[in-house]
C-alpha cells in the first residue's frame, strides 16, 4: 500500500499538462514500444516534456529500416535509432543530425537456442544467420563473421520475427536481438538461448540507441529538439532514481504491454541507459574506423557534419 501511495504522490508532483499550444514534436521509435523506450515515456508520462513545452507524439515504424529515411525526408522530427545504422546511412549521403542517446552500451547479440549446439563463433560455418535491421544488423552479421572466420554462412532478413524464425528452425541464428529482452521472451515461450556479445567478439562498443533528425529539421527545429532532450536527461534521471515508479508511468502508457515479461526486462536493461543525453565524438570516431575497415561503409564520414555535440 504505501508503494502506491508513493507512486501516486510521485505522479501527481511531476505529471504536468503540456502548456496550451505547446510545441509538438512528432518522435518515430527504432522499434514497436518496449522497455528499452521507458525514459522517453516517463518524460511524457510523468510531464518532463510538458515541462519543455513539448507535445511530443510517439510513433511505431511499420519496417525497422524506415525511421532514418523518414526523418531525412521530414516525416519525423526526431526518430530513434542505432549509432552503427546512423554511420552507414550517412556515409550513403543521407542527411542526418545525431543528436542524442538513450542507451550508451551495446545490447545487440548474435542470439540462438541452447539446443543449437553452437558454443563459439565458428559453430556457424555454414549456417543461416538473420538478422533483424536490414542496413544494419545484415552489415554487422557480415563483419563479425569475417572477423570470426566464420564461412559458408547465408544471411535471412528475418525483420521482427525473432522467435518465430529461431523456433520454426528458419535460421539457426539472429544477429539484432537485445541481450536484455528476446533471450527472456524465447525463455517464457519455452524455448531457452544463449547468445554472444558481439563487443566481446571484435566489435567496438557504441552507443545502443540514439536519437537523430534529418539535417532541414534539425536545422530549423534545434531549440525544440534541445528543449526534447533537456526533458529526456531529467527523465534518465528520474528512471535511475525510481525506477519502480518509471516502470510504471510505462505500463501506464501502454496498458497491453506484456508486464511479466517487460519487469524482467527492464531489470536486465536498466543499467545500460545513459546518464545523459550527451554524445561522445571519440566513441563515434572509433566506430566510423572499424566500419570504414570491415567496408561497413564505402567512404568515410564527416562526423563533424553528422553530430550534434553542443550540449
Amino acid at each position: 500500500m504505501m508503494r502506491v501511495i508513493r507512486y501516486v504522490a510521485l505522479l501527481l508532483l511531476f505529471t504536468v499538462s503540456p502548456a496550451q499550444g505547446a510545441e509538438k514534436l512528432v518522435l518515430m521509435l527504432d522499434w514497436f514500444p518496449n522497455v528499452d523506450h521507458v525514459p522517453i515515456y516517463v518524460a511524457k508520462e510523468a510531464g518532463f516534456f510538458g515541462k519543455h513545452d513539448l507535445a511530443v507524439e510517439i510513433q511505431s515504424p511499420s519496417d525497422s529500416a524506415d525511421p532514418l529515411k523518414l526523418a531525412a525526408a521530414g516525416h519525423a522530427d526526431i526518430v530513434l535509432s542505432y549509432q552503427p545504422q546512423v554511420i552507414i546511412a550517412a556515409a550513403e549521403g543521407i542527411p542526418l543530425k545525431a543528436v542524442g542517446r538513450l542507451v550508451g552500451s551495446p545490447l545487440t547479440t548474435l542470439l540462438f537456442l541452447e539446443k543449437s549446439g553452437i558454443a563459439v563463433p565458428s559453430d556457424l560455418e555454414g549456417k543461416r544467420i538473420g538478422y533483424t535491421v536490414p542496413g544494419m544488423m545484415d552489415h554487422l552479421a557480415i563483419a563479425f563473421a569475417s572477423i570470426n572466420d566464420i564461412r559458408g554462412y547465408t544471411l535471412v532478413n528475418v525483420g521482427f520475427s525473432i522467435l518465430q524464425s529461431l523456433a520454426s528452425g528458419k535460421v539457426d541464428a539472429v544477429m539484432g536481438p537485445f541481450k536484455t529482452y528476446e533471450p527472456i521472451l524465447l525463455e517464457m515461450e519455452g524455448y531457452p538461448a544463449a547468445f554472444f556479445e558481439i563487443e566481446n567478439f571484435g566489435i567496438p562498443s557504441y552507443d545502443e540507441l540514439v536519437f537523430a533528425a534529418g539535417r532541414h529539421s534539425f536545422s530549423t527545429r534545434k531549440e525544440a529538439i534541445g528543449r526534447f532532450l533537456a526533458a529526456l536527461d531529467e527523465a534518465l534521471a528520474y528512471t535511475a532514481a525510481h525506477p519502480v515508479e518509471a516502470l510504471e508511468l510505462y505500463f501506464k502508457a501502454l496498458p497491453e504491454a506484456p508486464k511479466e515479461m517487460e519487469r524482467k526486462a527492464f531489470d536486465e536493461t536498466l543499467p545500460f541507459f545513459a546518464p545523459r543525453s550527451s554524445l561522445d565524438k571519440m566513441r563515434w570516431e572509433r566506430f566510423a574506423a572499424f566500419a570504414l575497415e570491415h567496408r561497413m561503409i564505402e567512404r568515410e564520414v564527416d562526423l563533424d557534419a553528422l553530430l550534434d555535440i553542443e550540449q
